[in-house]
């Protein structure tokens, strides 16, 4: 990343990793590398957010550590935490001593767990850091991440200051069901990524599934964006896509109508009630 001249060879070297990138994507990633600042990517669930870190990872040559967010991710899982049980059976071998003669013996890089923030952070070779879906931690956890993010050291109170080898290249993913915080975005280069257009999804779909036609993949694409636009509680992600594709390939289909397109909905849509609707639509088109 860090050795890219310019925008058109992010996109190229992307592309080499498998993501096809447009030119806002490449740019972003571009910036984010000369000035150092984190990637902030947000827009729907299965649009290629996650996918970008991955290939960033695989274009640099390097190790991708992962913190996947969740409710409830508090310190010890994003940070670090001590291996208690581990401790307790060293306390129990030392039974009879005063603490302050085993305090020292169990607060050593022996019993520390290594969390992705800290991995990343004490890595010896550059890594990628990803963040991923950040938007579904509190604001508490929220509020860790901006210590790391602001000078990449985190203090361990036994141990001292750990202070990064190399600064990461950082990737946060957000399927935007919160509002994150003015401080959080500030810190980085915003990226919204949506559902491709049908131009930029052929591509995709001939980069996957190489042995799919050109015809096909343009009745794929623009069936696949004619569903999206629909008011349904989970649109098709690209993945599914390219699924879709393999699925009609498996089973002999070289054309696609209202028909084709119903019984294999199920690849498409996830939920009952999307599937129904979208027959409805197909059937009144």
């Amino acid at each position: 990343m860090e050795t890219w001249n310019s925008a058109e060879e992010v996109s190229l070297a992307l592309e080499k990793a498998g993501y096809l990138s447009d030119d806002r994507i490449a740019q972003v990633v571009f910036l984010a590398g000369r000035l150092e600042k984190p990637i902030l990517a947000e827009g729907p669930a299965g649009v290629g957010k996650t996918s970008l870190a991955l290939s960033i990872a695989e274009a640099t040559g390097r190790r991708l550590v992962r913190l996947q967010c969740y409710e409830g991710l508090d310190e010890a899982k994003a940070l670090y935490e001590w291996n208690y049980h581990k401790q307790l059976l060293r306390l129990q071998s030392d039974e009879g001593k005063a603490w302050h003669e085993i305090e020292g013996d169990i607060f050593t890089e022996e019993f520390l767990l290594e969390r992705p923030l800290l991995e990343a952070i004490r890595s010896e070779d550059p890594v990628v850091l990803l963040i991923d879906e950040v938007d579904r931690v509190e604001m508490e956890t929220e509020a860790l991440l901006l210590e790391v993010l602001d000078a990449f050291q985190v203090t361990v109170p036994e141990l001292g200051t750990v202070v990064a080898n190399h600064r990461p290249i950082v990737v946060l993913t957000s399927n935007n069901t919160r509002e994150l915080s003015e401080a959080l975005k500030r810190r980085c280069l915003f990226l919204h990524i949506d559902y491709p257009t049908v131009e930029r999804e052929k591509q995709i779909l001939a980069a996957g599934v190489p042995e799919l036609s050109e015809a096909m993949a343009d009745k794929i694409a623009r069936t696949v964006r004619s569903i999206r636009k629909l008011a349904i509680r989970k649109a098709p992600s690209v993945s599914e896509s390219l699924d879709w594709a393999r699925t009609l390939l498996a089973l002999g289909i070289e054309d696609i109508d209202s028909g084709v397109t119903k019984g294999t909905l199920e690849v498409l849509l996830k939920y009952r009630s999307d599937i129904e609707k979208a027959e409805r639509e197909l059937l009144d088109s």
